[in-house]
């Protein structure tokens, strides 16, 4: 492929992985301030309530859209009758799903032996047969690399539902806070998806399409249920055996860590896949492609994730109160799976992009597999310790980066040696400066002055050993940066 070819490719991505990043960080740094206003409102025990529901609500998702959004992501040119198609079947399939959960809400209530989740859990059951509405919408702004316009739904989505849920925590609704901002949240989603796409859905209803797509989406869907299953097996294996507050304390930390690592994972999720596509038959260009995607994910979410787990007890004491204080170990060893994390999120959508969905299924079958085999022996060996329980999770996560490193080497020939060299620099360097960082401020005693210390801190001399090292990867950012600063402003 020439240099013509490639250049509006490069273009393309650059963009994506601009509006990608600014959407995510602008993301979580409102979840950060309406999580920090609504941690402080509400106990443990009101997140243990909605925490539990989640996967449930994510299950459920992941059936609704059944994996066809990837499978229009993975058409060429997918034509309006294959988006009207998608849209029926998920309205379709969402209107059953939650006739389902509507009459498993007493079920679902008395297994974690909480009463109140019947109405809490049909109310909230709202929020995935409203996003039903809108997934062909969000395939078709993935497809087109729409970012700008994803960055702007997703900011006013977020800012109209954390000032709903502030303002019905301050006024006493408690958990109901959370279960509205969630209904709120995916209801302007929607709105907005429908003002940017100019497609509408269609009352010629036609599942052709459908039929043609499912071989590929039943593997998605699948392995979107055990990619489910696995973010949420904790919450659920310690809503049934563990009392509600210390769930809600393992549901705040693990709050924060993915939010925290869902900023690199989104934004990747968002750019890989499509990119990859583009490239597609040709195995060099997609394994170079491959690499600097990792560099980019090593060098932002290392330091990311590891510096929060060094603040985390300073992060919890000064933004969220002293009545979160067990969830900090929890939080620190959440952290450092979460720097993996986003790695993964690479790796699956390498596995999307090449149109091996059975590689991506069954990968994701042998995580769930073993983990959760292992998260049940560790129960029964630490019954009192959910902290173990976390930690054998989480060194598990890490492990398993191994299994996917496998299957890219099947796929575009990637080395062991070339994956550690586009990865390790990374961590090695985020250590080192962490490390310093940690031993330089032991002095301080004031907590706020010490995180902001840390922070301010353990960035500057990253940057500056990225600098001094002459990182590729850094300074392709801090160029595009300068470029995109220069020219007209973002909005």
């Amino acid at each position: 492929m020439n240099e013509n070819n490639q250049q509006p490719l490069k273009e393309r991505t650059e963009q994506s992985l601009f509006w990608s990043l600014l959407n995510n960080g602008t993301l979580q740094v409102l979840n950060l301030l309406f999580g920090v206003v609504l941690a402080r409102l509400l106990s443990p025990g009101d997140y243990g309530i909605v925490g539990v529901l989640t996967i449930f609500a994510l299950l459920a998702g992941n059936l609704q859209s059944s994996g066809f959004t990837q499978a229009l992501i993975n058409l060429k040119e997918p034509r309006d009758e294959d988006y009207n198609s998608v849209f029926w079947f998920n309205v379709l399939a969402s209107v059953v799903l939650y006739g389902v959960l509507w009459l498993c809400a007493p079920l679902i209530a008395s297994f974690f032996r909480q009463p109140v989740l019947v109405g809490v859990s049909r109310f909230v059951f709202l929020a995935f047969l409203i996003s039903s509405l809108g997934i062909a919408h969000g395939g078709y702004l993935l497809k087109n690399m729409m970012n700008r316009e994803i960055a702007i739904i997703n900011f006013i989505a977020l800012m109209c539902s954390g000032c709903t849920g502030i303002v019905l925590a301050f006024n006493g609704y408690a958990y109901w806070s959370l279960a509205w901002q969630q209904v709120i949240y995916i209801t302007v989603l929607n709105m907005g998806r429908y003002y940017f796409v100019k497609w509408h859905p269609s009352w010629r209803i036609n599942f052709g399409p459908v039929k043609r797509m499912v071989g590929f989406a039943v593997n998605i869907l699948f392995t979107n249920i055990i990619n489910t299953l696995s973010g949420q097996v904790l919450t659920f294996i310690f809503g049934r055996f563990f009392p509600i507050a210390q769930v809600g304390n393992f549901t705040q930390a693990n709050k924060w860590n993915t939010q925290a690592h869902s900023f690199v994972s989104g934004t990747m999720g968002q750019v890989v896949q499509p990119v990859l596509v583009n490239v597609a038959g040709d195995k060099e260009r997609q394994k170079r492609v491959f690499r600097k995607m990792l560099r980019f994910t090593a060098f932002i979410a290392f330091p990311m994730m590891l510096g929060l787990a060094l603040v985390a007890r300073e992060f919890v004491v000064v933004v969220l109160g002293d009545k979160w204080l067990d969830c900090i170990p929890l939080l620190q060893v959440l952290c450092i799976a979460g720097a993996f994390m986003p790695l993964h999120t690479v790796y699956q959508q390498l596995a999307i992009g090449c149109k091996r969905s059975d590689l991506y299924l069954w990968c994701n079958v042998g995580q769930i597999v073993i983990q959760i085999g292992l998260i049940l022996l560790c129960y029964y060996l630490f019954s009192q310790s959910i902290l173990a329980v976390v930690a054998i999770y989480s060194t598990f996560m890490i492990v398993w980066l191994a299994a996917w490193q496998v299957v890219a080497k099947s796929l575009i020939g990637l080395k062991w040696m070339e994956a550690l060299l586009d990865i390790v620099p990374f961590l090695v360097i985020t250590v080192a400066v962490l490390a310093i960082t940690h031993f330089a401020t032991m002095w301080i005693e004031s907590d706020v002055l010490l995180l902001v210390v840390k922070a301010l801190l353990g960035a500057a001399l990253y940057i500056a050993v990225m600098r001094l090292a002459r990182v590729k990867i850094f300074a392709e950012c801090w160029d595009f940066l300068r470029k995109k600063l220069r020219r007209k402003p973002v909005f």
